[in-house]
């Protein structure tokens, strides 16, 4: 209990990050970066703060509708930022995100929960048939993502370079792909929340058992959500805005200021919650959320932004990432199934995942721009 107040208290002290922001922006008008910084650091709390909220919400309705709650508003802040960085034009940040965010939660914080809860306890088990569905769901998103840039790429070598860059059929085929994707979201759903909720039962129980703090009104709720959302709109506007002379001015590319810091930024306040309840020895809640939350992404947001880009943005995005983003999420997705087959960890297999992190996090910022 005392770690979970100390992380939310840390929360509300960087929500003075958002008036900060706010006058730095519109009073002395400061640089690209100080706002990059400042506008990251404010969506963090923003980020917690909305996922409190839609915890409290999920306590009303029911754990079917509950679930689905929390499914469909676990990565809003992430969503929120890349609907800005599509309407900017800036696909490259977009897709990095995505990227980011994947391998970020089932590297980094399912790598430090497995490290921190395995220091303090010798083994910590979990259910290994959920987990093995959460791994295999991500295998299939990392075909999902990889067929169009495979696709891409061997008509790169096929045709003429410029043939090549218009990407013939690339849209309609992501489009495609998307469509296939929401649909395996949408019924691994229906099998997490109906036919198979007895293998989510752990699971449940450990999740209610962590927030203890008194419950909020549906009222209170669904405003603290909506309020919420909206700031980390304003926020992620002016994030957005600074990203690219940010990431010049900080000596790093776009690609990189994606997949670290974008994606740090939109699930900081998530991770924490994956690491303090292994330290709890509740890891099936700390693999749900590490695991759940990149299948999100893959299966929900990136579909939803491709269909979103034919409204917002100056073009449409496709699926198409760049080789390296292509090799980052097949290698996390094959080393966490790695870890997922036993059933149980321990803090050297969270070792490992971090370094997989690292090594992966090196490549991204020697990426040449």
């Amino acid at each position: 209990m005392a770690l979970k107040l100390k992380a939310d208290q840390i929360l509300l002290l960087l929500l003075v990050f958002v008036p900060i922001t706010l006058v730095l922006e519109y009073v002395v008008h400061a640089s690209a970066t100080t706002l990059f910084v400042t506008s990251a650091v404010a969506i963090v709390p923003l980020a917690g703060i909305m996922g409190k909220s839609t915890e409290m919400l999920a306590e009303h309705v029911g754990a079917g509708l509950g679930g689905l709650l929390n499914a469909t508003f676990g990565n809003a802040a992430e969503l929120i930022i890349a609907i800005f960085a599509l309407r900017a034009g800036l696909h490259d940040l977009v897709k990095a995100s995505l990227t980011g965010s994947i391998i970020g939660n089932i590297l980094l914080i399912f790598g430090l929960s497995a490290l921190l809860g395995g220091l303090k306890f010798r083994k910590q088990v979990f259910n290994r048939t959920a987990a093995k569905l959460g791994s295999t769901l991500l295998l299939l998103s990392a075909v999902g993502l990889v067929i169009p840039s495979l696709l891409h790429y061997l008509r790169d070598g096929a045709e003429s370079g410029a043939a090549a860059a218009a990407g013939a059929g690339s849209g309609s085929l992501s489009l495609e792909i998307s469509v296939v994707l929401i649909v395996c979201y949408i019924l691994s759903l229906v099998f997490a929340l109906r036919t198979h909720a007895d293998l989510y039962q752990g699971t449940g129980h450990a999740d209610g058992a962590t927030h203890g703090a008194p419950a909020w009104s549906k009222g209170k709720s669904f405003a603290v959500l909506v309020g919420a959302a909206a700031v980390v709109g304003w926020m992620s506007e002016i994030l957005v805005g600074g990203a690219e002379e940010a990431a010049h001015s900080l000596g790093m590319t776009e690609v990189f200021v994606g997949v670290i810091v974008v994606a740090l930024v939109g699930n900081a306040a998530e991770h924490s919650t994956a690491v303090l309840v292994a330290l709890r020895n509740k890891m099936d809640l700390s693999i749900q959320i590490a695991v759940g939350s990149s299948l999100q992404i893959a299966l929900l947001i990136a579909p939803l932004l491709v269909f979103l880009s034919y409204a917002v943005g100056p073009a449409p995005i496709d699926l198409v990432f760049s080789p390296l983003e292509v090799v980052a999420v097949a290698v996390s997705v094959l080393v966490v199934g790695q870890i997922a087959d036993d059933g149980q960890t321990h803090w050297m297999e969270g070792v490992l995942l971090l370094a997989v992190y690292v090594v992966l996090g090196l490549a991204f910022f020697n990426l040449p721009g």
